[in-house]
């Protein structure tokens, strides 16, 4: 553009917005309907607006992944209740009953998952940019989205965290990158962003948020919606109690052959090895 020309010949929304939040007072600027529509929360938060708040919560974290020019994301799934290593123990110190106790030992028991997701983070963080080909992301939460975001924080790597609004308060965990850390009221577009960008999930034992996820993951590769990708099933163990895919197929539900939509697997390495293979790594 010649040097001569402007830019642009409207002023921006943010310079319109500072004008007009410094309106004379008089009645009918005091009354919210004068209000800018795009500031006027009590409007954005009506039934009649859910459309424009999906948009936004669509439009808001997609720019910011481009903007930070992350194009492949590894993708953790798993629970906000299995506890780190270190703080196994105390879960079981805290028990008051023995139901509360036998829950407790069987976290603690699965606290070594959290230490593979971590272990997996760091693998699939690299060493350096050229050798980072994907970037991690979890759900923003503890646990094993801990477990994912600290991986990648060990080698200097950047991570992603979506976290969404509960009942009861969820704050992310500290190893997320800050400009990289959103808030959800929508689970459907979390979901979206989750699988925008992956090329490769890892889904630990985890309960119904988890399983929603995976379930969702398959019936969306199953159906042709999105591409075959890597998808690593932790812990044969625990998923051999909780879910029993042979009896799908047996059942005649699903077909022998979605048994192969996924891997499951025991160890970092394990995992590691698939994805590199899947794309000649």
């Amino acid at each position: 553009m010649h040097p001569n020309l402007p830019d642009r010949l409207f002023p921006t929304a943010r310079d319109e917005a500072a004008v007009a939040n410094k309106p004379t007072s008089v009645p009918q600027t005091e009354h919210p309907a004068y209000e800018l529509a795009f500031q006027d929360k009590d409007f954005l938060l009506t039934d009649e607006m859910r459309p424009v708040r999906l948009q936004l919560e669509m439009a808001k974290c997609d720019l910011a992944l481009a903007a930070a020019g992350i194009k492949s994301m590894f993708v953790f799934y798993g629970s906000a209740r299995i506890p780190a290593p270190e703080d196994a123990q105390a879960l079981i110190d805290a028990a008051k009953t023995d139901a509360e106790r036998a829950v407790a030992t069987r976290l603690a028991a699965n606290a070594k998952y959290y230490d593979i997701a971590r272990s997996l983070a760091r693998l699939v963080s690299g060493e350096g940019e050229d050798q980072r080909w994907f970037t991690v992301c979890s759900g923003g939460g503890p646990s094993i989205m801990e477990a994912a975001n600290r991986g990648a924080a060990d080698v200097g790597a950047p991570s992603v965290g979506l976290n969404i609004v509960l009942p009861f308060e969820q704050v992310p965990n500290p190893y997320v990158t800050p400009g990289l850390s959103f808030q959800f009221h929508y689970f459907a577009l979390r979901k979206m962003h989750f699988l925008m960008r992956a090329r490769a999930v890892a889904v630990f034992p985890g309960g119904f948020g988890t399983l929603d996820e995976f379930m969702e993951l398959l019936t969306l590769v199953q159906t042709g919606k999105i591409s075959p990708l890597p998808i690593l099933l932790y812990g044969r163990e625990f998923w051999g109690r909780i879910v029993n895919f042979e009896a799908l197929a047996d059942e005649g539900v699903i077909a022998r052959g979605d048994l192969d939509l996924f891997h499951t697997v025991d160890t970092a390495e394990e995992g590691w090895a698939i994805v590199r293979k899947h794309y000649e790594i």
